[in-house]
């Protein structure tokens, strides 16, 4: 591979790119955008669910455990029916609770006194939140009562259980695993397209070649694009680094040219800009939030589903940004990360050689 071919080629594709406003908007402001979106839009911890309350008691008990819910932060008690199932038919509530008559006084007599709760299963996740919440809140309003054997339990590396910390470090690597490859698939069938290519075949470039200078070039518009992605990041959320920073920046190169490399191998493989749109954009930002890690553990995710996770740049990524901004384990934590992305690199480099080897003229 002659290095000054690559260069030469490499600045061809970067004269390109700037020329092309689109390609730069598409470069910028998209992958900006989506990261405010994701940031400010995603919340996964359930506020203000509205509870219809039924109180048949009316006792001092049951008006202290109504005001218990009124004060939560979880849960929002809404105007009560005679039905107790109204609220939910009609989506008013998402849970409703009925506090039988008598309540106070089995408790005073030491039985135990079970209030009724109809949560709206709809939404699994939510729906187990919200029965926690009111299990957690009956517990604490019965005077005197404990548990013989309660949890001291502490939050470790995110205390403050700050939201901003797993979605924003998550949509960092998102972003930087859809919009480069999409942009290099791009270039590369544009080529075909236009039928440049035809000239680079006839010249004394290489496939490998060719494909190294497209790589290069947009390595990097791809490094600008995480500048300027976390440098929003930590004005917007204030993110800090917790750690030892180097495990992110020497992994970051890997994850940019793996994502990369994965468009050329894409755009080698179709021969229109629409079929490298589809294949990079919602095929691959499908695959990149749901088999990352992005949103729930990649263990949760079934056989053989999961298997398609470790060609996933992203997965590695993740994991790496999180230690950086949260967990701060350094190199212990994610010494594996640069190895598998630079074996996907591999991967994909290989694959895109392969199709345009068999494409280039022989001379």
């Amino acid at each position: 591979m002659n290095p000054g071919r690559v260069w030469t080629q490499a600045r061809k594709e970067w004269t390109l790119f700037r020329r092309d406003r689109l390609t730069v908007a598409l470069a910028f402001v998209l992958p900006l955008a989506t990261l405010l979106i994701f940031g400010l839009a995603i919340r996964l911890e359930a506020k203000n669910v509205a509870v219809a309350v039924q109180d048949l008691d009316r006792t001092p008990f049951s008006r202290a455990y109504v005001a218990g819910l009124g004060e939560s932060i979880t849960f929002a008690v809404v105007r009560p029916s005679a039905d107790p199932l109204a609220a939910l038919h009609a989506g008013r509530a998402k849970a409703s609770v009925v506090i039988p008559p008598g309540t106070e006084r089995l408790l005073r007599r030491g039985y135990d006194a079970p209030i009724g709760v109809y949560i709206d299963g709809t939404d699994v996740v939510n729906a187990e939140l919200i029965r926690n919440g009111l299990e957690g809140l009956a517990a604490a309003s019965v005077p005197g009562r404990r548990p013989p054997v309660s949890a001291d339990v502490r939050v470790w590396f995110n205390p403050g259980r700050k939201e901003s910390l797993f979605i924003v470090t998550g949509v960092i690597a998102i972003v930087l695993g859809v919009f480069p490859p999409l942009l290099s698939a791009i270039a590369m069938v544009r080529d075909k397209e236009e039928g440049t290519i035809v000239t680079a075949y006839a010249s004394r470039l290489t496939a490998a070649e060719f494909i190294a200078g497209k790589a290069l070039a947009y390595l990097g518009v791809a490094t600008a694009e995480w500048c300027a992605v976390v440098a929003v990041a930590m004005l917007v959320w204030r993110l800090g680094f917790a750690g030892d920073p180097t495990p992110l920046l020497v992994t970051t190169p890997f994850y940019l040219l793996a994502a990369i490399m994965l468009g050329l191998f894409v755009g080698s493989r179709v021969s229109t800009q629409a079929a490298a749109v589809q294949g990079v954009g919602p095929v691959n930002a499908m695959l990149t939030i749901l088999l990352s890690g992005f949103m729930y553990p990649v263990s949760n995710i079934p056989w053989p589903l999961s298997l398609i996770s470790y060609v996933v740049p992203a997965h590695y990524y993740i994991e790496v940004t999180r230690d950086a901004y949260v967990r701060g384990t350094g190199w212990p934590g994610v010494w594996y990360a640069p190895l598998a992305l630079a074996a996907l690199i591999l991967l994909f480099f290989a694959g895109a050689w392969q199709s345009m080897r068999r494409m280039q003229l022989s001379r």
